[in-house]
């Protein structure tokens, strides 16, 4: 009966504990798998960094829309009250005694005509900023598709490290429960059991540090695409490769054409020549339009006398309006305004000059950067070639380590050779292996970069 109780115990502890597996406090959160182009596409919409750079955009719209109202008229309104103590005052022989309090609203208006080209090159220049506002958006695009394209084959790379690495573990297990027969049975001494058991150890933790890289390379690959940085995640693998054929001379030209830095440039080359011009608007006179009305009187709404004067008419004593001082008044002109001491002390030539001097610098500039291209471009096809050529290498070297470590495995059994030269084996056998996985991922990381290089992504 004792033994019926444990087992129905048992069996409720296993119901109960595969219930509670099942529940979602045990269940593990389900990886989420990405392809390449989703990769790049989830990027895109989500990375951070890539929507601070298009608030640039919006910025430098704003800024655009605030010179665009130096074009129009500026409108004034201003209201006014002034307090008079009383005076007495006598004007032929008429004692007239006090000076209304007065209130005035004065609206004006002027309009700018000619500003020396000021206006207009201020509000290019911020058309220009929109431009390369664009331009930065599009860079930090391909500097952003690429980091995704690096860390989806650092996952995969990372990966086939683990996979590498745990085979290692299992075969130098294997070596070492031989070495540990052979000991046993004294056909061995101790030191080769003990050189196989801590080839095993090391091995065990290699693989430890790997698996540790995995999940660094996934978190840096969540942060990019801006996840979760301990989000689960799966890569979908790739393991083929299509030579790349082209002309050097294609590829630079398409550099050239399409690179956002090459458009940089050239957008800040024009910002040089609106600034030239800009500075230049200090040798013309600025002309403007401007009108001006106003209105007086002595109640809060503006309504009512202002200052009158006494006269004396046929014994009669009365007032009239002040010829200084009329109840309405409205007035127009055009001004012109030129800073002459702008001229005098040379300070317009200087600042054209130094805009100048910008200028040739920036064209200097894009000359070392088309220099650079060139050799990124060189470089990045070099890379590609080598890449491909080691793809078939590295699997020749795979095939070779696995029949060494067989035939070493066979020698050793057989006791005509060493346990040293099976874990040599076993070690160049890894490496290959790692190396022929890498061989690939390369290769498309190699290309990757070639299309960056490109401007393409």
């Amino acid at each position: 009966m004792r033994c019926i109780k444990w087992i129905v115990l048992f069996s409720v502890d296993v119901f109960l504990l595969t219930g509670m597996m099942r529940s979602p406090l045990f269940a593990q959160e389900e990886k989420e798998f990405f392809t390449l182009s989703e990769s790049i596409d989830m990027a895109l919409d989500k990375n951070w960094s890539l929507k601070a750079k298009k608030e640039g955009v919006s910025q430098a719209t704003a800024v655009k829309n605030q010179t665009r109202a130096e074009f129009l008229p500026s409108l004034n309104t201003r209201y006014g009250y002034t307090y008079n103590r009383d005076i007495d005052m006598n004007y032929a022989y008429i004692e007239f005694s006090g000076f209304h309090d007065t209130y005035q609203w004065v609206t004006s208006a002027s309009v700018p005509v000619f500003t020396g080209f000021a206006t207009i090159s201020s509000y290019e220049l911020t058309k220009l900023g929109i431009d390369l506002a664009e331009v930065e958006v599009a860079l930090e695009k391909l500097d952003l598709a690429l980091r995704v394209k690096e860390a989806y084959f650092n996952i995969l790379i990372a990966d086939r490290a683990v996979e590498v690495a745990e085979k290692d573990v299992a075969s130098r297990k294997s070596n070492a429960d031989v070495a540990r027969n052979f000991y046993e049975v004294g056909m061995i001494p101790v030191n080769d059991l003990l050189q196989a058991e801590v080839e095993w150890a090391d091995a065990q933790q290699y693989l430890v540090k790997v698996q540790n890289g995995a999940r660094v390379a996934r978190s840096a690959f969540n942060v990019i695409l801006a996840r979760e940085v301990n989000a689960p995640v799966d890569v979908e693998d790739i393991l083929d490769y299509k030579p790349e054929i082209g002309k050097f001379e294609d590829y630079l030209k398409q550099a050239l054409k399409e690179r956002p830095e090459i458009k940089s440039l050239e957008i800040a080359i024009l910002q040089a020549d609106q600034q030239i011009r800009l500075a230049k608007s200090g040798y013309f006179p600025t002309v403007s339009l401007s009108a001006q009305y106003t209105k007086m009187g002595d109640d809060y709404d503006v309504g009512g006398s202002v200052l009158r004067f006494p006269y004396e008419y046929e014994g009669n004593v009365s007032t009239q309006e002040s010829e200084y001082h009329k109840s309405h008044d409205f007035r127009a002109g055009i001004d012109l305004s030129w800073n002459l001491s702008e001229l005098g002390w040379s300070r317009t030539r200087s600042s054209v000059r130094e805009k100048e001097s910008l200028k040739r610098e920036l064209l200097e500039n894009k000359r070392a950067l088309e220099d650079s291209i060139n050799l990124e471009l060189k470089t990045a096809l070099m890379d590609l070639e080598t890449a491909e050529k080691n793809i078939p290498t590295t699997q020749k070297a795979v095939e070779q380590g696995e029949e060494n470590l067989r035939v070493s495995e066979e020698r050793y059994k057989a006791q005509v050779t060493t346990i040293t030269e099976v874990l040599d084996a076993q070690t160049r056998l890894s490496r290959a292996r790692l190396n022929y996985f890498q061989a690939f991922y390369e290769h498309n990381l190699s290309k990757a970069r070639l299309l960056r290089a490109m401007g393409e992504y």
